[in-house]
């Protein structure tokens, strides 16, 4: 892990990059340090991700709305505001489906592999 210094994040000043989901879209604003990357990132209505994520996640935590983590094997846990999932690298193939939208803070990295 690098060493990282005090520093404040102001979001409002993050540039917000949009990918689209198989149905719905994605904005993402994103900090990158070293091998660490924090997102601030905003499901749409009716959003469907557009692939099976194998990356690691240490902390996708939910500010707003709720959305369902769905693993590959139809498997699905629901999160609301408020809640939190961790997954290492290469453990599973998720995705996030968003019904009314939702914003989430997502952490991850190098340190996940």
């Amino acid at each position: 892990m690098s060493i990282i210094p005090f520093q404040a994040i102001n979001w409002d000043i993050i540039e917000k990059t949009t990918h689209e989901g198989t149905t719905g879209i994605s904005h993402w604003q994103t900090m990158q340090i070293g091998g660490l990357r924090i997102r601030k990132v905003f499901y749409s209505k009716e959003y469907i991700a557009d692939h099976w994520c194998q990356k690691g996640h240490i902390v996708h935590y939910c500010l707003e709305g709720g959305f369902i983590s769905e693993m590959e094997n139809g498997e699905q846990t629901i999160l609301s505001k408020g809640m939190t999932y961790v997954v290492s690298e290469n453990l599973s193939s998720h995705r996030s489906i968003s019904g009314n939208g939702t914003e989430l803070l997502i952490i991850d990295g190098d340190f996940l592999k």
